[in-house]
């Protein structure tokens, strides 16, 4: 028996991406290998770290990695990084920040909701957030103003689709901080297909995530400056304690970043569009469909599926179509973000065949008619 046989689990199709609700991806086979091979064993959890930090240090081109619990975990463990450091009496006092500076700007538009307020996964440090701009954005002498205030320990970047607004650039952020003498950490979470780009922008710690594209087990990458990676790594003598990263995390994200390696990513992205324009031609057939590739909102290597329904030939919209497909058997979960405009949005990189079949054969019986 399977584990969705044995525990009564419903088998999911998720069109919806690297969705933390959904179990965020499928991890493969030398990934599954390397992460069970370090259940059997033990390590010196210090060392574990190092070796494997350095590894993904040298395979990523970063100064100095390490790895967390996961993304959330390692925004937390390096805001309290740039308010404690290393030391061991700052770090023990944390959450409680008296006499460190603990402001850490934000651009109004970077504090999005991942599950979690991201202003929240700063506030668990003890820190507090400085916003700088408004709905609309944020300009460089506004975002300086912010940095220039007292107390201001760091700035915090989110690299996300779900950002809003007209930012400054990452690098130029991290630029305008370091002139003030204050570390940058870059929340790139689903950004690991794209780490030089992030890299490149100078920020002190690039966060990414482990178990999204990358499809290692829950884990979040750190990468960045030798002693701020350090000083992340110290917190687990302190609030970080409760956000460690296991031995299965610790080498499953290593094997991944490892595995990454092996792979053309031009050739693999090549395969992803044809993918998509399938599905795309596919559900194209469909009476009141009309199908149109998108690149990745985020600049990864790979394309989504937008799909706009014509409610007066579908006889529903988009949105009633969305929640049909996500009762049914199995249920089928997509981007309906954009439904109330008539939009369904696909991302399939983890499918296969036969699972973006049935989306298609889904949405033909919902639907009930095909084009003459």
């Amino acid at each position: 028996m399977n584990l969705h046989e044995r525990y009564g689990l419903r088998h999911i199709i998720n069109a919806r991406g690297t969705f933390t609700p959904l179990g965020v991806s499928r991890t493969p086979e030398p990934v599954i290998e390397a992460t069970a091979e370090a259940l059997r064993h033990f390590f010196d959890m210090a060392e574990l770290q190092r070796v494997a930090g350095g590894r993904i240090a040298e395979l990523t081109g970063a100064e100095a990695a390490c790895v967390t619990n996961c993304v959330a975990a390692g925004i937390t463990v390096a805001v309290a990084a740039a308010m404690a450091g290393a030391d061991a009496a700052r770090i023990a006092q944390l959450p409680d920040p008296a006499g460190m500076n603990r402001c850490v700007v934000v651009q109004a538009g970077h504090l999005v909701n991942f599950g979690q307020p991201v202003e929240q996964a700063v506030r668990l440090s003890g820190a507090e957030v400085l916003t700088a701009g408004d709905a609309d954005g944020c300009l460089p002498e506004i975002l300086d103003a912010r940095l220039a205030e007292d107390g201001v320990a760091a700035l915090l970047i989110v690299d996300s689709r779900l950002s809003w607004g007209d930012n400054v650039s990452a690098a130029e952020a991290v630029a305008l901080a370091h002139a003030r003498g204050l570390p940058v950490i870059l929340d790139g979470a689903a950004q690991d297909l794209r780490l030089p780009a992030l890299l490149a922008t100078g920020a002190d710690a690039v966060l990414v995530s482990g178990q999204k594209y990358l499809s290692s087990p829950t884990a979040g990458i750190v990468l960045g400056r030798t002693d701020f990676v350090a000083a992340i790594l110290a917190q687990e003598k302190g609030i970080g304690r409760a956000m460690k990263a296991g031995k299965e995390d610790i080498i499953g994200a290593l094997a991944a970043v490892e595995y990454r390696q092996t792979l053309d990513l031009d050739a693999w992205s090549a395969e992803r569009r044809a993918e998509a324009e399938e599905f795309a031609a596919a559900l194209g057939t469909l009476a009141g469909v009309s199908t149109r590739l998108v690149a990745d909102p985020t600049h990864g290597p790979f394309w989504r599926v937008h799909a706009d329904f014509d409610d007066a030939r579908c006889g529903r919209p988009a949105g009633d179509i969305a929640h049909e497909l996500a009762a049914g058997d199995p249920p089928i979960y997509v981007f309906e973000a954009d439904a109330a405009q008539g939009t369904l949005n696909f991302e399939l990189l983890s499918l296969g065949a036969d699972e973006r079949r049935t989306i298609v054969d889904r949405i033909s019986e919902i639907v009930g008619y095909e084009k003459d």
